[in-house]
């Protein structure tokens, strides 16, 4: 995690089915260092639910990947990317991403 516990983490939805974590890290390294990259998988049938995040080690890295790839083909499809928004307490009772860290896509809809 970075200092004092800030994530600059960024949602990345309209994923292809083929888009895995390896792959989704390697299409955002030009970008600057990479913590983690995660596409999320649905529970049961182990398949993609179109979207994931990935968290990078510096806020400017982070604001270059939106500005660069949002809107982008990404292995066929283009994605939307916003800054993930923290769900703070009261939020998911452990589904959705990772049983419950507390991030949302952010943006509106």
């Amino acid at each position: 995690m970075t200092s004092a516990g800030v994530e600059y983490r960024c949602f990345i939805g309209g994923l292809a089915w083929t888009i895995d974590n390896d792959a989704l890290g390697e299409a955002f390294a030009p970008f600057g260092d990479i913590i983690e990259s995660k596409v999320v998988n649905d529970c049961e049938t182990r398949r993609t639910r179109w979207f994931g995040f990935v968290t990078f080690s510096s806020e400017q890295s982070m604001r270059d990947a939106i500005d660069g790839m949002n809107g982008q083909n990404l292995d066929g499809r283009n994605i939307t990317l916003n800054e993930a928004q923290s769900r703070g307490r009261g939020g998911s009772s452990g589904s959705g991403y990772g049983g419950g860290r507390g991030y949302s896509r952010g943006g509106g809809g």
